[in-house]
């Protein structure tokens, strides 16, 4: 009986110390799995850390390398002959041939059109052939809009929605003050009321350009061809960026005629033509902060 209850103690004890191995075995293989799975994480995070590093790394080279790009660009543009043909006051009965005879030299130019009920084709042929519409005021009236800030944005983007509608673009956004951003005849005796004025639309995002070459087609009510073409070109080699002012407007035959001597001239003289982006040569009369 005696050998019988040794032998039983004896088992339970076995069987006892069996279950603290395998119990000890099962929580240090936990144990080795936990160190395992932290070990793993620790080397994801040092993984994802130095992947940030390298990124910010070369982010900072990426931003130098665009800064010197930049600085470049502009010290090439700065030294590059740029001219930018500008018509104002159209749609009119000859945009379509000012349109062909910029497509016969593949030349783009600028529009600063002005609204005009039943011109609607004309709007859409400048825009399609990829020529920059740009907004001249939808009336043109000096007294409306002049009378105030507001009655010039509105006026400026009662000709947005308009182009807009008829090309199904967005609004360039680009403008010219009729009589320039530093005109005296807008009806107002303050002197700050047309830097204001700048300085509030170029707030809104808008770019306005002004001019530094006078075609003088304007000067008269039909201008002699050979003073457009004499105006423009006997001006242009005493400027990098040339922004010259035309009109397209019905009694201005002669500057059609007078445009293919003026693009060739342009060419003679060393100039690219460039339409008008809100990147280009800011010429304006009135200073602004961008």
């Amino acid at each position: 009986m005696k050998n019988r209850t040794s032998a039983l103690f004896i088992k339970i004890l076995l069987i006892f110390t069996i279950f603290i191995l395998i119990f000890t075995l099962f929580i240090n293989s936990k144990a080795i799995l936990a160190k395992s799975d932290t070990r793993t994480l620790s080397e994801t995070i040092e993984d994802k850390v130095a992947e940030k590093d390298k990124l910010a790394k070369e982010n900072i080279t990426l931003e130098q390398s665009i800064k010197e790009k930049k600085s470049q660009y502009s010290e090439v543009l700065s030294n590059t002959k740029i001219a930018y043909l500008t018509f104002d006051d159209g749609p009119s009965n000859h945009t379509l041939k000012i349109l062909d005879i910029l497509d016969k030299y593949n030349v783009k130019a600028t529009f600063f059109v002005n609204y005009k009920p039943g011109m609607e084709s004309i709007y859409k042929e400048i825009s399609d052939r990829g020529h920059t519409l740009a907004n001249h005021t939808a009336s043109h009236s000096y007294n409306k809009i002049y009378a105030n800030n507001e009655s010039f944005l509105g006026d400026i983007q009662s000709l947005d929605e308009k182009l807009k509608s008829i090309t199904g673009k967005e609004p360039s956004k680009i403008f010219r003050f009729p009589g320039g951003s530093n005109n005296r005849v807008n009806g107002h005796t303050d002197a700050n009321f047309m830097p204001g004025l700048s300085q509030y639309m170029t707030d809104l995002g808008y770019t306005f350009f002004d001019w530094n070459i006078d075609s003088m087609d304007a000067a008269t009510f039909k201008q002699d061809k050979n003073v457009i073409i004499h105006s423009i070109l006997d001006n242009t080699p005493y400027v990098k960026q040339a922004n010259i002012l035309m009109h397209d407007l019905n009694p201005k035959t002669t500057t059609v005629d007078a445009l293919s001597n003026v693009i060739e001239g342009l060419r003679a003289q060393g100039f690219i033509i460039e339409p008008l982006t809100h990147d280009s040569a800011k010429i304006q009369f009135t200073p602004v902060n961008e």
